[in-house]
């Protein structure tokens, strides 16, 4: 999946003024008393006789001063006789400015730069007497929480549909084309780095969450009686479907999105070059794929053809992120993109329940055509309105319980996807024990799949707590048991 966390908040600089405003900088707090303007002639100063009014220079019984401006590079001075001292204040340039502007899509493998500091600047005749503070470093970009929420919903339905089989889900929600469309709009904004340093660093941290996970379900399969051949190589890298036995099909089904993930994370420097030469056509072209696989040829029956299918599905959602990215839907007119999202949706829906039979059912993820073009329309409408209106869900920060909900899911994305079968397949022994209690099997409703579905989300935020420091690892940050 797209785990990346986009930063999101895009392409926010925090720049900082030359100018200081009143009282900063020159010495002395609001409110106190500043030698710095001039005084005009007549003042009279805590209670003192005013000064006469009359040109420099005045007489104090010592010589005259010249009579000839002060330098502006001296501080004035204003002589206090009641306290007895000169309060001195310098003059200084203002400070040089410094770029604070922070990189929308940080390079993980690097820490941010430190603020350069300003450079030595001459000092003048008179002591500072209150230095200037530093600047501040900048803050992070905040996250857009539009996207966030979109892959949190997801990742919910997704648990949904395994918990339930509902045939309806996906047209309600093609969780799957949302997370493919998410990710390619990282994808794009991560290329603006060098190519192979942005896919070492998504296969980095992406790997490792796999292995430990793959450590625990490998292990599984051998005491039931696996023999693994050369294939088990793919459960080094998955850019093949790795293999397997039927005890454990459940939990290994689901690495499809992983090889595709990959697939398309290696194919990205490629994609996006050939987009940018003509984005609106090759944004349409990228569902020709899949019409050829459907009606011409449908490819080899191995792990190729397998990944062929699947890329295929979903290459005009994740093209659609480069097309957001760019900005290529915001510059459409909102009738067209109205007008081909519900064709693309109608297609969709109507070749999904036209050919039931062929498929036994009217299930998206069992019909790639009917997948490919109402992912296609769903996200097509999702991506545009987010350009179009800006929609960036900022008030769910005022909600500090389903804020939080959503940064987990967003920082936990790959252990929930990897954990959630197992975490419903060992829900089914656990009620099973429930049974023995008489208190439980009164008062609960062991035999609904609500009740299931409760808890295996309990046991995926268990799995969360204890093998989602493994995501942190992979991203080189200090292992948390939440973020």
């Amino acid at each position: 999946m797209s785990w990346e966390q986009q930063g999101f908040g895009q392409g926010h600089g925090h720049g900082h003024g030359q100018g200081q405003g009143p009282g900063q900088g020159y010495g002395y707090e609001p409110g106190q008393s500043s030698s710095y303007p001039s005084y005009p002639h007549g003042y009279d100063g805590y209670g003192q006789q005013p000064y006469p009014q009359q040109p420099y220079p005045q007489q104090y019984g010592q010589q005259p001063y010249p009579q000839q401006p002060y330098p502006q590079e001296y501080a004035e001075y204003a002589q206090n006789a009641e306290y007895g001292q000169g309060v001195a204040v310098e003059q200084t340039a203002p400070l040089p400015a410094v770029d604070a502007g922070t990189d929308p899509d940080p390079d993980p493998d690097q820490e941010p730069e430190a603020v350069r500091e300003p450079e030595a600047r001459a000092s003048v005749t008179e002591e500072v007497t209150d230095e200037p503070p530093p600047p501040s470093k900048p803050a992070a970009p905040p996250r857009d929480r539009y996207f966030d929420t979109l892959r949190a919903l997801a990742l919910i339905r997704v648990v949904a549909y395994h918990t339930f089989g509902w045939a309806w889900a996906g047209m309600v929600f093609p969780s799957m084309g949302i997370m493919f469309g998410l990710a390619g709009t990282l994808m794009a904004k991560s290329l603006e780095r060098p190519a192979l340093k942005v896919v070492k660093s998504r296969f980095r941290r992406l790997l490792p969450p796999f292995w430990f996970w793959g450590v625990f379900v490998v292990l599984a399969m051998l005491i039931h009686d696996w023999m693994p051949g050369w294939e088990i190589v793919y459960w080094v890298v998955p850019l093949g479907d790795p293999p397997g036995n039927a005890w454990g099909q459940q939990a290994w089904e689901i690495l499809w999105y992983l090889r595709t993930y990959l697939w398309f994370v290696l194919l990205s420097p490629l994609l996006l070059r050939l987009f940018r030469l003509a984005p609106v056509p090759v944004l349409a072209l990228s569902l020709a794929p899949i019409l050829v696989l459907t009606f011409v040829w449908a490819g080899p029956d191995n792990r190729v053809g397998t990944a062929m299918w699947d890329l295929s599905t979903y290459l005009f959602c994740w093209m659609l992120g480069f097309a957001h990215r760019d900005g290529v839907l915001q510059r459409m007119k909102p009738a067209l993109v109205v007008v081909m999202s519900l064709a693309a949706i109608g297609f969709g829906g109507w070749y999904a329940l036209t050919h039931q039979a062929e498929f036994g059912t009217y299930d998206l993820d069992e019909d790639p055509l009917a997948q490919a073009f109402w992912s296609a329309g769903f996200v097509m409408l999702l991506m545009w309105a987010k350009a179009y209106f800006g929609i960036d869900f900022a008030w769910l920060t005022r909600f500090r319980r389903t804020n939080r909900i959503v940064t987990v899911f967003n920082a936990r994305a790959v252990t929930i996807y990897l954990w959630h079968e197992i975490a419903l397949i060992l829900a089914v022994p656990l009620i099973d024990r429930f049974w023995d209690v008489p208190a439980f099997e009164k008062y609960l409703p062991l035999e609904s799949q609500w009740f299931m579905f409760g808890v295996g989300w309990l046991l995926i935020a268990l799995f969360v707590l204890l093998c989602g420091w493994v995501e942190d690892v992979a991203a080189r940050k200090k292992p948390r048991l939440l973020p």
